[in-house]
């Protein structure tokens, strides 16, 4: 489904990624972790097409397609969502009629007819139950006055209304309790499906015992230092990054 090959990339100038390589297939759950600072936001943005970040080199196929080719908007729908870190309000845009614009949107890229009025609300109460979301809120602008953890639900929400093929869930966990945490990761295993797949970036292993991974990477400097199954996140759980680091730095990581 993606596969990201040696890929550069910068900001204002400032090498980020040094070489990120990735291959995630339909029905896989990746989680990338790694301390502050290592690129894994910057990783995320690329892949939706966030125009601050530069590609210096590398590639990224997504489909069959090559994805660094397509707009931003394009890459929404052929099917990539982004469930941001920090989930910004929108004054004055109501909730239903941004997702109805979103969705129809991406039924008229596929050649498909406008949803009905009635046939969206159907299922905007449908996808809403997933993630627990109050009435209340889909009638306000989009996150104005919302929690955090309200946010949170409403970024799960958005990626079950669009029904994305790559979902990448950038630090989805941060400033969630338990109970909130527990929702939002209940409605992302409800989505999930063979034929889609989901990219999990976090710092702990907290959200990973609600998500489980098939693969976990650690991004360290700009590049994928280790890939290994779930047990690898509860190793970094223990010890830290700190051993990461020092293994990298000294050339003792592939």
């Amino acid at each position: 489904m993606l596969e990201i090959r040696n890929l550069h990339a910068a900001i204002n100038g400032k090498e980020i990624l040094k070489g990120v390589s990735l291959h995630v297939k339909k029905g896989e759950v990746h989680a990338i972790m790694g301390p502050n600072g290592s690129g894994k936001s910057t990783l995320s943005s690329v892949l939706v097409g966030n125009p601050a970040c530069e590609v210096t080199a590398g590639s990224v196929t997504f489909c069959g397609k090559d994805l660094l080719a397509l707009p931003a908007e394009d890459r929404s729908r052929e099917g990539i969502f982004l469930s941001f870190q920090y989930p910004v309000e929108i004054p004055g845009v109501s909730m239903v009629n941004f997702m109805r614009a979103a969705v129809n949107a991406h039924r008229a890229y596929r050649g498909e007819a406008p949803l009905a009025a009635t046939d969206f609300l159907k299922m905007m109460r449908e996808k809403r139950e997933i993630v627990e979301l109050d009435t209340n809120l889909t009638g306000r602008s989009v996150n104005e006055g919302f929690s955090g953890g309200e946010k949170k639900r409403n970024e799960i929400f958005q990626m079950a209304m669009l029904n994305p093929r790559l979902s990448i869930l950038d630090e989805t966990d941060s400033g969630l309790d338990i109970d909130a945490l527990r929702i939002v990761a209940r409605g992302v295993n409800q989505l999930k499906t063979p034929d889609n797949a989901i990219i999990v970036i976090t710092h702990y292993q907290r959200l990973l015992d609600y998500i489980r991974p098939d693969v976990v990477h650690v991004l360290y400097n700009g590049r994928i230092v280790r890939t290994a199954g779930p047990e690898l996140a509860l190793e970094l759980e223990t010890k830290g990054y700190d051993w990461i680091k020092k293994l990298a730095d000294d050339g003792g990581l592939p």
